[in-house]
């Protein structure tokens, strides 16, 4: 009996993206050049906010600890991508394993919060914009952001501590191409009932109850552009808002159809989830640097170029 509840597993192997075999080198250059993207984008963004002391608000703020989730969610998953595209090795350690794990539903959960942190602070922006200072102090702020980071590291240690206190006897090949809970779980040779469970009201409850407080933000959001008389006001309100929604159904949208629809075939499924993983952190700072004058003025600051549009 003490044998059977020992985890006799110590490495795992991973299938890898399905259909890629011949593809590798191309995957390998797209993979990496995205990689790099996401580190300079992110990193450019976080350099701009915090020399430019105009952006010390806390719409910018928010947007460092997203630029922050980002630079670590692109480093879960695609460095050892590189290394499986690279030397076709696809075996992973039992810790390395864990790792993936924790720090994906950590920095997802994170981004999850932040993005509902975020509605509500342009919802205060529009809505109560006289107030807007006393409601969003800097003491609220670092509660809201040290909030999301603390119930964050509790909420994936739960789910990792769940995942692998499980008797892991053999197989070891894990049906994806990085380390998640469902798949690693399924190797498990005990009942995963609880672990489902859990993971379940963790993955789906949360970010469910996430968006529904971003879409009420919103009801809100759109309701006050919509009492605003002028046209540029209302421009002006609307295109503060248009860079965080975009941001957030890039999140929410591939994982509502990843974890709600689990019959999706593996093709779809993956490139759902690299779109979510590898592609989103890399869009994020274009998003937020496209149509914003002052995040694009900073970054020119940044350079040494002068700081407004001719």
């Amino acid at each position: 009996m003490e044998m059977e509840n020992r985890t006799v597993v110590f490495e795992f192997i991973l299938s890898g993206i399905p259909n890629a075999k011949g593809h590798e080198t191309i995957l390998f250059i797209s993979f990496l050049a995205s990689y790099l993207c996401t580190l300079l984008g992110n990193l450019l963004i976080l350099s701009a906010i915090l020399a430019d002391s105009r952006l010390h608000t806390p719409m910018y703020f928010f947007l460092c600890n997203l630029s922050v989730v980002d630079l670590g969610f692109a480093s879960i998953i695609t460095p050892k991508l590189l290394v499986s595209l690279w030397t076709n090795s696809r075996t992973i350690s039992l810790g390395g394993c864990m790792s993936q794990v924790f720090f994906y539903h950590f920095l997802g959960s994170i981004e999850c919060l932040l993005c509902t942190v975020m509605a509500y602070d342009r919802y205060v922006a529009i809505c109560h914009p006289l107030r807007y200072l006393i409601i969003m102090n800097w003491k609220v702020c670092a509660i809201l952001a040290a909030g999301t980071w603390v119930t964050s590291s509790f909420h994936a240690t739960i789910l990792t501590s769940l995942t692998f206190t499980l008797p892991y006897c053999g197989p070891n090949a894990v049906d994806y191409y990085f380390c998640d809970i469902f798949p690693v779980a399924m190797l498990a040779c005990t009942d995963t009932y609880v672990i489902e469970t859990v993971t379940f009201t963790n993955t789906g409850l949360v970010p469910m109850t996430c968006f529904f407080l971003i879409f009420l933000s919103y009801v809100r959001i759109v309701y006050s552009i919509l009492k605003i008389n002028s046209d540029e006001g209302r421009r002006k309100a609307a295109s503060t808002c248009t860079s965080h929604l975009t941001v957030v159904m890039l999140f929410f949208g591939p994982c509502a159809i990843i974890y709600t629809q689990p019959q999706l075939s593996k093709v779809v499924a993956t490139a759902l989830q690299i779109s979510a993983d590898v592609v989103a952190p890399m869009l994020n700072p274009v998003i937020y640097t496209l149509r914003n004058k002052e995040v694009k003025g900073a970054l020119r600051k940044l350079r040494g170029g002068p700081t407004t549009e001719h």
